[in-house]
């Protein structure tokens, strides 16, 4: 269910921060056009820690409505309190989504044991499949390959975004893990080199940009078409870079924006991308054959 290039999507927000519910429908429906194979609601790109539980459910709900049987919709119920992950998965995984997505509790620098048992205890609440999350540049924690394996054996969790380029981490997760657990990359740059060792696909931030060509590329991947898959890969390696000159999403909401698909509203602490970051956005959206007719494509 959770494979090829899935878009860990923006938030749309007006000028005042307040969520911006006709773009949402508009990004819900370009990524149905433009071929996404799935939507991450309320990740790290879409702002979770700055978003309400009544925000997540309602942009769940409008996701699901919008998206059902065209692609999976993932819905972020990760917070580094146990008690808060176990409510929030319990009430989020009954919205009618495809699948949960739990990020490592960041903060409290847990040790392994206590990473398990956090995980298990919102699996075991769960009305739908887990994604585990690992992303230790913004967590302070790592999520290891052994202590994956162990997770796995749980019957609903399912999968790992792992957001490390290190192919090496990649080939220990997969001979880790058991068949039939996915493993996804979480890190666009390497995404296409880690679906040739064994990945089933990316869970995104480029797609937010260019979802069409990061389908491609991992479709191709996918099929073992590696020169396809980085030729379309190559074309977007300044793409994935530009999008982190500031800390994401900051600098993917700023290239949506200049697609026409949302306004420019972030929440704070987060800001909007600096001036003179904005022509190397530019270009390397240009070097992607991305432009503002994208979003009537």
């Amino acid at each position: 269910m959770f494979t090829g290039s899935l878009v860990a999507i923006v938030t749309p927000m007006t000028a005042d921060g307040s969520l911006d519910w006709p773009a949402w429908d508009r990004l819900l429906d370009f990524h149905r056009a433009e071929g996404s194979n799935g939507i991450v609601v309320a990740g790290t790109t879409g702002e979770s820690p700055a978003l309400t539980l009544d925000e997540i459910a309602e942009m769940a709900r409008r996701a699901v409505a919008r998206c059902r049987g065209a692609m999976p919709v993932i819905v972020g119920t990760g917070t580094n309190s146990t008690a808060e992950t176990v409510a929030r998965t319990r009430a989020l995984s009954r919205s009618g989504v495809d699948g949960v997505m739990i990020v490592t509790p960041y903060y409290n620098k847990p040790p392994q044991e206590g990473m398990i048992r956090h995980f298990q205890a919102a699996a075991e609440v769960s009305a739908v499949p887990v994604i585990l999350y690992n992303v230790p540049g913004r967590t302070a924690v790592d999520l290891l390959p052994a202590t994956v394996a162990r997770l796995a054996g749980h019957p609903r969790i399912v999968a790992l975004k792992e957001a490390t380029p290190s192919l090496d981490r990649g080939r220990e997760l997969l001979a880790a893990c058991p068949p039939g657990f996915t493993v996804l990359s979480g890190d666009d740059a390497s995404a296409v080199e880690w679906i040739g060792i064994g990945a089933r696909g990316v869970i995104s931030v480029t797609a937010n940009v260019a979802p069409r060509r990061m389908q491609q590329a991992c479709a191709a991947a996918m099929r073992g078409d590696r020169d396809a898959a980085r030729r379309i890969d190559g074309s977007l390696q300044g793409l994935h870079r530009a999008l982190f000159v500031e800390s994401s999403p900051i600098p993917v909401k700023w290239a949506v924006a200049q697609l026409g698909l949302i306004g420019s509203g972030i929440r704070p602490p987060l800001i909007e991308l600096n001036a003179s970051h904005h022509e190397a956005v530019r270009r390397a959206m240009r070097a992607a054959g991305i432009s503002n007719e994208e979003s009537n494509s």
